[in-house]
């Protein structure tokens, strides 16, 4: 009987976008009388040299500062690859200029996290009409024609996945009391990892009882869990946006004395997934929001700009219009599988 060996798409906490052209046949290997089919992959071979230039937001957390170092290191493992780095900035302003040097400067492809996709929607429009495409990362641009690939996370995803996951734990308890900490309420992410979560909760027939929002620093985290534990005498669940902002809530809960409810975290970040290590800890799972984004999109923009190869387990030819990572949730079953890609906080 054969047996596939597969090349997964889907990594720990992103793709693993490991490449071979559409139109290049497997080959068998046998092995003791069992054949394994093996994907021929010639995307990883130098090629001609591709200058890509990254642009992203500043390194003002341990997300982002992931985000920054995982596509340098993506960059570095490929010797056909010119990564230009521009400062990260949440100017607007500052982050148009960068572009905009980027096309002067004739690049081969621009691997972009806007600081807001809708302010920088105009000027990777104007890249990809000077022919250079554009690898949209993370925050969305407002117009389909300022990219040519877009890499997400999955937001809604996390939200469900949260609600998921304390259903499970409370959904026998109609009366539970469930408490969110969200990040910055202005941005279309928030929403839709609150919409998410409120869906899931609505399955099992619970709904957020107290909610409050941060802005995804440690700082602005404690407060609001300060307000939120003053405001509500008793929760049974809490699920926390973002794990940077978390090492603040876990500050305002210690303060606090409180230990009655148990804590999902969003990002997965190291720290949050020691917290889960912990028996004694109030934390019991975090949400994937991967910090591989950038990394896949400096890998898609190589593909691109060489031809634009396929990926290894599509049939269809040339990258994906859209990339959406998964949300998995980290509990203490499967933490070991995850900390050591982790992010630190």
């Amino acid at each position: 009987m054969s047996a596939t060996r597969l090349i997964p798409l889907v990594a720990v906490a992103g793709l693993a976008l490991v490449g071979c052209t559409s139109n290049t046949p497997a080959e068998t290997e046998n092995t003791g009388g069992t054949t394994v089919n093996q994907a021929v992959s010639d995307n990883d071979e130098p090629g001609d040299t591709v200058v890509i230039g990254f642009s992203a937001p500043a390194a003002d957390h341990g997300w982002m500062g992931a985000i920054t170092t995982a596509a340098q290191a993506e960059a570095d493992k490929y010797e056909d690859v010119e990564l230009r780095v521009a400062e990260g900035t949440n100017d607007v302003n500052l982050q148009i200029s960068q572009i905009e040097q980027f096309i002067n400067d004739e690049v081969d492809a621009i691997v972009l996290l806007p600081f807001d996709g809708g302010a920088l929607t105009d000027v990777a429009t104007k890249a990809m009409d000077a022919g250079i495409p554009v690898i949209n990362v993370d925050r969305e641009f407002s117009s389909p024609f300022a990219s040519r690939t877009t890499v997400l996370g999955d937001n809604y995803g996390m939200g469900v996945s949260a609600g998921t996951y304390i259903c499970e734990q409370l959904g026998d308890q109609p009366d539970a009391v469930v408490a969110e900490i969200a990040g910055i309420d202005s941005l279309p992410l928030t929403q839709d990892r609150s919409q998410g979560f409120a869906d899931a909760l609505d399955g099992c027939g619970l709904e957020v009882s107290n909610r409050v929002a941060a802005d995804f620093t440690v700082q602005g985290g404690e407060q609001a869990a300060a307000n939120l534990l003053q405001a509500a005498p008793e929760i049974d669940a809490i699920w926390n946006h973002d794990d940077d902002q978390g090492v603040g809530v876990l500050a305002a809960i210690e303060n606090a004395g409180r230990d009655e409810f148990f804590l999902v975290g969003g990002a997965g970040s190291a720290n949050m997934m020691r917290e889960i290590q912990d028996p004694e800890s109030v934390v019991k799972a975090t949400v994937i929001y991967p910090s591989t984004q950038a990394a896949d999109g400096i890998k898609l923009a190589r593909l691109v700009a060489h031809g634009d190869r396929s990926l290894s387990d599509l049939a269809s030819f040339s990258v994906p219009r859209t990339v959406q990572l998964f949300a998995p949730v980290v509990t203490e079953d499967n933490v070991d599988d995850y900390i050591d890609s982790a992010f630190e906080s």
